[in-house]
């Protein structure tokens, strides 16, 4: 009784909207994740022009996915910290860190391809806002709406659609460094605005354990790594397509690189749409029927892409089904770890489970490229994304469905305790 009293007098009288808040954490989400994706709409460009020298398919592939890794990585640690600080300290510190690798790109390497890697890496920072999000969230709303308002929250990944339709426009008839300085200034004010409206939620207890010893208890819990393994295939697909949809546009059905980046803002908005969607659906039905419609919907998607349908047709359906069933199950993902998932543990879960997400993006581009570069064909990388949804689909209905059963009969502990 006594431990949490100094977090509720820190907190206590920081009030603030829950509906409020979330907004703010979207937006913060939504300015992040544009400067996250920054690099993506170019790499296609870069190669047409031979800004940055002759680039290989494999080349654009490692460009645009460096900024994911990091992003992924770094939300391990993200998610811990923002337990420990809160969003309210978390969020500012994110958004202004970001603008320094804005800067570098550029003013420095806009015309190298190693600097413009290393300016990736440090951009990564910005994929790490979704761990402060997701706990911060998650602490404002009742167990009933958190389904809702992470899915809500979510949507903030649309950020990659502004950079979709803004970035290879201001390059090409601003300046090369417009999408770069327009970014950094909209972090800058965000940064600003969330260190002096942004509030904690009332009575959040900060750990007081390790960090080391805290990504471990996290990392035990079942929960941990099913949510990995779920999200790894719904949010991974999601950023792969994201990032690598333009350059397979460009290449396999021959779009110029802004209608390549228009298209795939299309299938950005769809899975955006859908993530708050799946988060209401989560909380009405469960996660699991959704997260399992969700793969099966992949499954077939993935399949008929693989055939190289008409791109005006079939193809489009397919791919925006896929987008719809992607952004759903990643939605429905965190209603299962809001679900099951002690609310004091939720940002070190949710960092584990994000960087999953992220590294999920990370694989598949490179393995498209690889493939690409040898074949001449991305069928390959489309059949293994329909039989990697099919053995997910399975883990889902099955040992997913225990995990949160088994937390459904233990229910009357945890509710007598939070009372």
């Amino acid at each position: 009784m006594t431990a949490p009293q100094p977090t509720e007098r820190r907190t206590g009288h920081r009030t603030g909207s829950p509906w409020l808040m979330l907004g703010m954490a979207t937006l913060g989400f939504a300015v992040n994740f544009w400067a996250w994706a920054l690099i993506s709409p170019l790499g296609p460009l870069f190669r047409q022009n031979g800004t940055l020298g002759s680039l290989t398919e494999s080349d654009v592939a490692l460009m645009v996915a460096v900024p994911v890794i990091v992003g992924s990585l770094g939300r391990i640690v993200v998610g811990a910290l923002t337990d420990r600080l809160g969003g309210r300290v978390m969020f500012p510190i994110v958004s202004a860190v970001t603008i320094v690798p804005i800067l570098f790109i550029a003013f420095v390497a806009l015309d190298s391809y190693v600097l413009l890697l290393v300016g990736g890496f440090f951009l990564g920072v910005a994929g790490t806002a979704f761990a402060v999000g997701v706990p911060f969230v998650n602490a404002w709303f009742p167990p009933e709406r958190r389904g809702l308002a992470v899915g809500v929250f979510g949507a903030g990944m649309g950020g990659t659609a502004i950079s979709a339709l803004t970035t290879v426009k201001l390059y090409n008839n601003v300046d090369s460094k417009a999408p770069f300085l327009i970014t950094a200034a909209v972090l800058a004010v965000y940064a600003v605005v969330a260190w002096l409206v942004l509030r904690d939620a009332p009575g959040r207890s900060a750990p007081t354990t390790s960090l080391v010893r805290r990504l471990a208890a996290n990392a035990r819990l079942p929960i941990t790594w099913q949510a990995c393994v779920l999200y790894a295939v719904a949010f991974g697909g999601y950023v792969a397509f994201s990032v690598y949809l333009p350059a397979y546009l460009k290449t396999d059905y021959g779009l110029t690189p802004a209608d390549a980046a228009n298209r795939m803002a299309g299938f950005v908005v769809v899975a955006v749409i859908m993530r708050p969607i799946g988060g209401w659906l989560s909380d009405r039905f469960g996660p699991i029927p959704v997260l399992a419609a969700g793969y099966a919907v992949v499954v077939a998607g993935a399949a008929v892409a693989a055939t190289h349908p008409l791109l005006e047709h079939v193809g489009t359906v397919a791919f925006l089904a896929m987008a719809a069933a992607l952004g759903s199950g990643s939605g429905a993902t965190f209603a299962l770890i809001a679900e099951v998932t002690d609310p004091s543990r939720v940002g070190g879960v949710t960092g584990l489970v994000g960087a999953a997400g992220g590294l999920g993006g990370f694989v598949p581009p490179l393995i498209m490229g690889y493939v690409y570069g040898r074949t001449e064909s991305y069928a390959i990388g489309l059949w293994l994304l329909s039989a990697t949804a099919a053995l997910t689909l399975v883990l889902t209905v099955t040992v997913v469905r225990s995990t949160e059963r088994a937390h459904v009969r233990a229910l009357p502990q945890p509710q007598a305790v939070t009372e």
